[in-house]
C-alpha cells in the first residue's frame, strides 16, 4: 500500500467523523420527518435546541402528533414545557386523548398539571374510564355493641379542573371509612346494617366527600359486610374485671388498715402491762417508805403479807379444782 493510498483512507475516516459530528449537531433526518409531516421548522431551530441542552426529538415528535391531531400548538410552548422539567410527549398524548373525548382540557392547564406531579394522561382517561377504588376492612360499632366489618368499592372519575390542588385517592378512602363508621356508629343494630347496606352508601354520598380532592365520587358500592366480635359485651366484661380489681385492692386495703390496727392495740396492751408491772415494783418501795416513816407498824406489814400469803394459796387451789379430768370436764 502505497501514500497515496493511506491518505486516501485518513481522508475517508476524518470525512466519516466530520459528518458523524455535523450530523449529531444538525438533525437532517428528524428535519426531513417534520417537513414531511407538515411541522414547519427550520434546521436552525434544531441546532439551538442542542445548544441549550434540549433534545430535539423530544420536542419535534410530540409537535408532529400535536399538528396530525390539529392542536394548534407551537415549538415554544413545548420547549418551555421541556425546560421546566416536564413530559412534553405525555402531556401531547393527553391533549389528543381529551380532544378524542370531547373533555375541555388546553395546554397550559395540561402544562401545570404535569408539573404539579400528577400524571395528566392518566387523569383525562379516568375521566373517559371511571376508576374503582376499594376500601379496606373498615370495623366499626353499632350502638348494642355488635362490630361490623364493611369494605366498600368506590367508583371515581378525576375532575380535570382540581388536579392542581385538591387531594388524592388517600382522602377520598379516608372519608368514605370516615362515613362508614359513622353510619354504623349511629345504627341501633348491626342488624339495620346487614338489612339495608345500602344506607351506609346514600349516608356517604350525602356528605359530600368528594369536595376538595380531584376525584368525583360516581358510586359507593358495600362489596362485603361481615359481622365481627361483641364489643360491646367484651368492653363490659373488662369494665366488670377493672371493677372487681379495685374492690380487691379497697378490700385489701381494709385488711391492711385492720391488721395495723390490731397490731397497734398488742402495742398498746403491751404499754399498759408494762406501765402495770412498773407500778407493782413501786409497792415494796412504798411500804418500805411506811416503814420508815412509822405510817404502819411491823403487825400491820405482817397481816398484809398473810392476805398476800392467803390469797395465792386460793388462788392455786381454784387452780387445781379447774384442771380437766381425762373426760375433758372440769371437776366440780
Amino acid at each position: 500500500m502505497d501514500n497515496a493510498d493511506i491518505q486516501l483512507l485518513v481522508i475517508i475516516a476524518v470525512a466519516v467523523v466530520a459528518i458523524s459530528i455535523f450530523m449529531s449537531f444538525f438533525p437532517f433526518m428528524l428535519w426531513i420527518s417534520a417537513l414531511a409531516s407538515g411541522v414547519r421548522i427550520s434546521i436552525i431551530t434544531l441546532v439551538a435546541m442542542r445548544l441549550r441542552r434540549v433534545v430535539p426529538s423530544r420536542i419535534v415528535n410530540p409537535l408532529i402528533k400535536a399538528t396530525k391531531a390539529g392542536l394548534g400548538l407551537n415549538i415554544n410552548q413545548l420547549e418551555s414545557h421541556f425546560l421546566a422539567g416536564g413530559n412534553v410527549d405525555r402531556v401531547v398524548n393527553a391533549l389528543i386523548a381529551a380532544q378524542r373525548a370531547d373533555i375541555p382540557l388546553i395546554f397550559e392547564r395540561a402544562a401545570a398539571i404535569d408539573l404539579a406531579g400528577r400524571d395528566v394522561l392518566q387523569a383525562v382517561q379516568m375521566s373517559v374510564n371511571p376508576k374503582v377504588i376499594e376500601t379496606p376492612v373498615v370495623s366499626a360499632v353499632a350502638k348494642n355493641g355488635i362490630e361490623v366489618m364493611v369494605r366498600a368499592r368506590v367508583t371515581v372519575r378525576a375532575n380535570i379542573d382540581r388536579l392542581v390542588g385538591g387531594a388524592g385517592e388517600e382522602t377520598i378512602l379516608a372519608r368514605v371509612a370516615e362515613g362508614i363508621v359513622s353510619t354504623n356508629g349511629g345504627s341501633e343494630s348491626h342488624k339495620d346494617v346487614l338489612e339495608n347496606p345500602d344506607l351506609i352508601s346514600k349516608t356517604v354520598l350525602a356528605k359530600g366527600l368528594d369536595a376538595g380532592t380531584a376525584f368525583e365520587i360516581l358510586s359507593i358500592d358495600i362489596a362485603d359486610v361481615d359481622v365481627g366480635k361483641n364489643i360491646g359485651a367484651h368492653l363490659q366484661t373488662e369494665q366488670a374485671e377493672a371493677d372487681k380489681r379495685i374492690a380487691q385492692a379497697k378490700a385489701e386495703e381494709r385488711r391492711a388498715m385492720a391488721v395495723a390496727h390490731e397490731q397497734e392495740m398488742k402495742a398498746r396492751v403491751v404499754e399498759m402491762q408494762a406501765k402495770v408491772v412498773e407500778a407493782e415494783s413501786q409497792v415494796p418501795l412504798a411500804l418500805a417508805e411506811a416503814l420508815r416513816a412509822g405510817k404502819i407498824g411491823v403487825m400491820d406489814y405482817m397481816n398484809l403479807k398473810n392476805i398476800e400469803a392467803d390469797t395465792q394459796m386460793r388462788g392455786s387451789i381454784g387452780k387445781q379444782n379447774d384442771v380437766p379430768g381425762e373426760d375433758g370436764n372440769v371437776k366440780p
